[in-house]
């Protein structure tokens, strides 16, 4: 199967003009649903009970249509959108894989999905224990002693850890006010640094795409709070020294924080605690088969040292009876009682209305007792398999970001060839729609000229791994005789090619009608839907 066989709207067979805009499918006097008449119900004079400020002087203008035409139209456009269920995702960095189903149902179980957060701890000891064991499954593959589920997502856990890292050293009378990224940092490390209220220092890489050393020993005082680091690294390598990073920053007293992005290319094989981490946070939307995209939910656990335990969000699942101590470790589950401790003299507080998005941490704990260990090692082992395949395939026709082989779970190739041929590596991201796949992250990371970060994860088959790569080996052909063409694709996607640089200066996110108000105050949409909408 070809990939126009795979995506439909990809071989145009979704016609890009034939949707309408719900106002425009409009009647007067359709409903899509109705309400009871109120027979027995006293009448309420709207007039008195609300205040004329808040009351409408017109109808809203809001589309009057059937519940056929509602459904229709956005099942429609639902069919438009690209999802990791109809076709490829190689998104470098974002980890967009497919996501068995397994997890989905028992994400669905009554009862883990009718539970209510307030709930009593006798009521809910099976998501208590859920929670523990997820837990003690973390800190297993991470290392680390234990974890705290509030962050919902990556970068929240990164505001935790670097808080967290901020009172550790605030408890010891030694506050610090800087934060040490490398320059191929993921773009949340420096945005969070601020916001946990320390300044960013950056390093460079080295020749090989690693942490340069001189760089690192240059940045390192004794002012320096911790340094934020993932590994393999965001060109897709390894930090063969991280050993000796370790070494060079707890040198100076500061923290090794573990951004876990590419988690899932050592999964099972390596251990962040084990190469001298101290903070490390999870992204279970990107590592254990999670829903990732379209916003969430996402669920971004930090799993720490002994040493900053205490600091940890309260409150936290404990285990108590045989073999409990007050952990979330030992005795037969049926023996004993868990339950919340907020008795945290030390912690840095909530940073979470609740504990987490519950429904991501169930599917990640399904997704953990489904694989195993044996098969959680696969994970890892298929990720770089597929990601060193896919780079050979590709290498003779674009440029290596990096020279160093061999890549781990991603790669970062450079269009700088095609580009001398009239090609930007956007270009070539479009041109990718037009053949049926999701393009690649582009220009990222920022140290690589026209950047096309690779990660084809491990659940995508050779028969896939193929095609996108006969995609782009035609289409750096096509750079090489007219890359004019590229310069207008996607002409079969819904949405054509967008003016990036004017959407970025006159940016319209709201519709409204295409009248102005007749005087102040009033509203507009009070005056009916248009005849032709406006954006």
């Amino acid at each position: 199967m070809t990939a126009f066989e795979a995506v439909p709207w990809a071989a145009g067979a979704l016609d890009a003009e034939a949707e309408r805009l719900i106002f425009e499918r409009s009647s007067p006097g359709r409903r899509a649903s109705s309400f009871p008449d109120g027979d027995g119900l006293p009448e309420v004079d709207l007039e008195q009970a609300l205040p004329a400020g808040v009351r409408r002087t017109a109808p809203v203008g809001l589309p009057e249509v059937s519940e056929r035409d509602l459904v229709r139209h956005y099942t429609r456009l639902a069919h438009r959108n690209y999802a990791v269920d109809l076709g490829f995702y190689p998104l470098g960095s974002c980890t967009m894989k497919y996501n068995p189903k397994v997890a989905e149902a028992a994400a669905a179980l009554p009862g883990f999905a009718r539970l209510h957060p307030a709930q009593p701890a006798e009521q809910v000891q099976g998501a208590l224990e859920l929670l523990a064991r997820l837990e003690h499954a973390l800190c297993e593959l991470t290392g680390l002693a234990a974890a705290t589920f509030q962050p919902a997502a990556g970068a929240h856990g990164e505001l935790t850890g670097l808080l967290i890292i901020r009172a550790h050293h605030e408890a010891r009378n030694d506050p610090r006010r800087r934060v040490v990224i490398p320059d191929a940092a993921h773009g949340t490390n420096p945005a969070s640094v601020r916001l946990a209220g320390f300044e960013v220092t950056t390093v460079a890489s080295s020749p090989e795409g690693l942490v340069d050393l001189t760089s690192l020993e240059k940045a390192l005082d004794t002012d320096v709070a911790a340094f934020m680091i993932t590994n393999p690294n965001t060109l897709g390598l390894f930090e063969r020294n991280i050993a000796r990073v370790a070494e060079l920053v707890h040198g100076v007293g500061g923290q090794l924080y573990y951004d876990g992005a590419n988690f899932n290319a050592i999964l099972g094989k390596a251990r962040p605690g084990d190469m001298g981490f101290d903070v490390v946070h999870l992204n279970l939307h990107k590592t254990f088969a999670t829903p990732h995209g379209g916003g969430g939910p996402g669920a971004g656990p930090l799993v720490v040292a002994e040493h900053l335990v205490d600091f940890l969000p309260a409150p936290v699942v404990v285990r108590e009876g045989p073999g409990g101590s007050g952990g979330t470790q030992g005795g037969p589950p049926e023996e004993a009682f868990y339950r919340w401790d907020g008795d945290r003299p030390r912690s840095i507080g909530r940073v979470h209305g609740w504990n987490g998005n519950f429904g991501i941490l169930v599917r990640a704990f399904a997704y953990l007792l489904a694989n195993g260990g044996d098969g959680l090692r696969g994970v890892a082992e298929r990720a770089v398999l597929n990601a060193n395949y896919l780079l050979e395939r590709l290498s003779a026709a674009y440029q290596l970001g990096y020279p160093s082989r061999p890549v781990m779970h991603e790669f970062v190739l450079s269009a700088r060839r095609q580009k001398s041929q009239g090609a930007r590596g956007l270009d070539i991201a479009k041109g990718l729609i037009d053949k049926g796949f999701h393009p690649p992250t582009v220009y990222f990371p920022l140290i690589v000229e026209e950047a096309l970060m690779v990660e084809p994860t491990e659940t995508e088959s050779l028969e896939t791994l193929d095609s996108f790569a006969e995609a782009m080996l035609e289409i750096a052909a096509q750079a090489e005789t007219d890359a004019h063409p590229l310069h207008q694709a996607p002409v079969t996607a819904p949405v054509g090619r967008v003016d990036e640089a004017r959407a970025a200066r006159q940016l319209v996110a709201r519709w409204h009608p295409p009248s102005e108000p007749d005087q102040a105050g009033s509203d507009p949409a009070d005056e009916g839907p248009p005849d032709k909408p406006t954006w």
